[in-house]
C-alpha cells in the first residue's frame, strides 16, 4: 500500500488532446502554457479550453514566460532557445556558445534581472550538461559544467540567490548553485538525493518546499526545508501521471499543482494547500 501524502483520486484531468506535453508553466496572464512533440505551443484555460499559439516544427521542452507574454521555448530538434511572440511568430533567440553550440537544450529559467539560465542536458549516461546563461538581448556564455549529470528541470529558490537544478543521471536528485553577483554559478550543492529514480522537474512552494516530478517511476516527491524526500503522490498504471516530465503551481491563487504528463496526451491537476512560489516574469523591452 503506498504511503504517499497525496491520493491518486487527488488529481484530474486539465486538459486532455495535446501532444504529448513535457513541460507545463504558468503565465502572467492567467493562462497555463506546455509544449507538444511536433513543437507545439499551447496556451490553456483552467477551464480545460485551449489553443496551439505556434508551432516551432521541432520538439518543445521546457518554457517560460516574460512580462509580456513572450513564450521562450527549449527546442532540442532546433538544438536551440527560440522566442514565441504573443502573436505566434517563432525566432531564434540562442543555439549557444560559438565554442560550445547547444546540443540537448532543456529547460529555462529567469533570474530577477532578466538572465535566463538554460540546462543543455547532453547525451543520456554522459556527464556531459552544462548551463547556459542568456543575457537579455541575446548574448550567451556558459556559466556551469559542474552540473553535468544529465541537467534537466530548473528552479530559482526562494529569494533568487539559487538556482535548483535536477540532476537525473548517475547520482540523481537535485542540486543548488548560488547565484553570484556577477551573474556567474556557485559550486552544485546536493539538496535531495532520489536513488532509483530519474528527477525531470522541479517547483516550489511558498513555504520553501521542494516538489520534484520523476520521469520514472511516475511518481512526484516532496522535500520540505530540512527534511529528506517524501512520497507525494504515485501512480503505478501510468494513466493519470503518466511519465511525469515537469510540474508547475497554476490558477490564480497558485493552489492547482499541474503535471505534464509525456507518454500520453494530458495535463493532470490536484488542488495543494501551500500556494506556489510565484515565477519571475521580467520586462525584456
Amino acid at each position: 500500500m503506498s504511503d504517499a501524502l497525496m491520493s491518486l483520486d487527488s488529481f484530474a484531468t486539465l486538459v486532455d488532446g495535446l501532444d504529448h506535453p513535457e513541460c507545463v508553466t504558468w503565465g502572467p496572464d492567467g493562462y497555463v502554457y506546455a509544449g507538444g512533440e511536433a513543437g507545439q505551443v499551447y496556451r490553456i484555460g483552467m477551464d480545460g479550453s485551449h489553443s496551439e499559439v505556434a508551432r516551432t516544427g521541432g520538439f518543445a521542452l521546457g518554457l517560460c514566460l516574460d512580462a509580456g507574454g513572450t513564450i521562450y521555448v527549449c527546442d532540442i530538434r532546433h538544438r536551440a532557445v527560440l522566442r514565441v511572440s504573443p502573436g505566434g511568430e517563432v525566432t531564434t533567440y540562442s543555439r549557444g556558445t560559438p565554442e560550445r553550440p547547444m546540443v540537448n537544450p532543456n529547460y529555462p529559467v529567469f533570474d530577477l534581472d532578466g538572465n535566463l539560465y538554460v540546462s543543455d542536458s547532453g547525451g543520456w549516461l554522459r556527464d556531459d550538461g552544462c548551463i547556459y546563461r542568456i543575457r537579455p538581448g541575446g548574448a550567451t556564455e556558459v556559466v556551469s559544467t559542474q552540473a553535468r549529470q544529465f541537467p534537466n528541470g530548473m528552479a530559482l529558490g526562494p529569494g533568487g540567490e539559487h538556482l535548483y537544478v535536477v540532476l537525473s543521471t548517475t547520482a540523481p536528485g537535485v542540486v543548488r548553485l548560488a547565484l553570484r553577483d556577477d551573474g556567474s554559478l556557485g559550486a552544485p550543492e546536493r539538496v535531495a538525493d532520489l536513488p532509483h529514480t530519474v528527477p525531470d522537474g522541479v517547483a516550489f512552494d511558498a513555504d520553501g518546499a521542494i516538489f520534484i516530478s520523476c520521469y520514472t517511476p511516475n511518481a512526484i516527491y516532496c522535500v520540505k526545508p530540512g527534511g529528506a524526500p517524501e512520497l507525494l503522490a504515485e501512480d503505478w498504471q501510468a494513466t493519470t501521471i503518466a511519465a511525469p516530465a515537469n510540474i508547475a503551481f497554476c490558477g490564480p491563487d497558485l493552489r492547482t499543482l499541474v503535471v505534464a504528463s509525456l507518454s500520453r496526451w494530458h495535463l493532470a491537476c490536484a488542488t495543494v494547500e501551500t500556494p506556489g512560489l510565484p515565477l519571475v516574469y521580467p520586462s525584456m523591452s
